[in-house]
């Protein structure tokens, strides 16, 4: 096992540890938190989140068997269950982010209509289409035998050995990757970048208004206007950053994979076995950063994790409190003797 072999495991595991504990914290705070049930944009999170949750306990497992082994991993039916599942996940959780960003540009964009036009029963139509379009190209590959090991990337995807099938296989490959990968950015950029739009509109206006405030009061104090305007600067680069954020992090984890994957499929290219893997742990890697951009860095997980860490501390210091009670209770009779 060389080096670059073993420092690929290394990440991988990494990988698998802080994509389970970041999608089990949000889990947790969405059974602890009555609110965030409410939001219809939980569905999707939720969706997302066990979405990334099954991708770390099977695909990345044996992804990480095949580097260390360097060969299949496991038997054919159960490469071959892992590469539908890991086809039919992936492609979920492109389009769960996908209608995130749809909810996010209703929200904004249509605030007075949001509550008519997401409710709980809409996310649930747009589920099912995520589920039956995600469901379709694994179902296919499957029934064609265009599932198995890869060792280019070292896991259960989608593969054909059949030399015969060549064309068929560069054809759904391509028509796969554009109607999950392509179409979730396509919708990404769209939707995002209208929400930036409004964003800026209404920074722009509040920024007038701040402004027209500073002008009228003429005793304010410097410390006060500099504090002003850089929370002007703050909130112009605040929609940006988040909306960058997303995109960026989509394009970053999935573009190298999806890619790779194309260029494979020219038998011009050469691809080191190598770089192959690292594109799938880029893709692996939006399983462990979903967590943080989409859930645990807002403010109301941030709070939901507080009463539930504070909830567990007083549970924890009144069970040592009633313990050492009772310990002092059984030394007082020693003590009376």
């Amino acid at each position: 096992m060389s080096i670059w072999e073993l420092l690929l495991a290394v990440v991988v595991v990494v990988l698998m540890l802080v994509a389970l504990l970041a999608n089990v914290l949000v889990l947790m705070c969405f059974l602890y938190s009555a609110d965030i049930r409410k939001q219809v944009p939980g569905l999707f999170i939720l969706n997302l989140t066990f979405c990334n949750l099954l991708m770390a306990v099977s695909s990345m497992p044996l992804t990480l068997a095949g580097i260390i082994y360097k060969s299949q991993p496991a038997g054919d039916q159960v490469c071959h269950a892992v590469g539908f599942l890991e086809t039919f996940l992936t492609t979920n959780s492109m389009l769960s982010m996908a209608a995130l960003s749809i909810d996010r540009w209703i929200a904004v964009v249509f605030p007075l209509s949001y509550h008519s036009k997401m409710r709980f029963r809409d996310a649930a139509l747009i589920l099912s289409y995520t589920w039956l379009h995600s469901a379709s190209f694994p179902i296919v590959a499957a029934s064609l035998s265009w599932v198995g090991f890869h060792h280019l990337y070292a896991s259960c995807t989608l593969y054909s050995k059949r030399p015969e099938d060549r064309t068929q296989f560069v054809i759904f490959t391509g028509v796969f990757h554009a109607l999950s990968f392509l179409l979730s950015l396509v919708v990404l950029c769209f939707t995002y970048l209208k929400v930036l739009k409004v964003a800026r509109f209404h920074c722009k206006r509040i920024d007038v208004i701040t402004m027209q405030t500073l002008v009228l009061l003429v005793d304010i104090h410097p410390s006060v206007r500099e504090r002003c305007l850089e929370e002007q600067r703050r909130r112009r680069q605040r929609a940006t950053k988040k909306i960058s954020t997303f995109i960026g992090t989509f394009i970053l984890c999935f573009a190298p994979y999806v890619i790779t994957r194309l260029v494979e499929l020219s038998s011009v290219v050469h691809i080191n076995a190598h770089w192959g893997i690292i594109s799938k742990c880029l893709a692996y890697s939006k399983a462990v950063s979903d967590p943080f951009v989409y859930s645990l860095l807002r403010h109301q997980y941030k709070k939901t994790w507080k009463d539930i860490i504070n909830k567990v501390l007083k549970r924890s210091s009144i069970n040592s409190s009633a313990l050492a009670g009772e310990a002092h209770g059984r030394n007082l009779p020693q003590l009376n003797e």
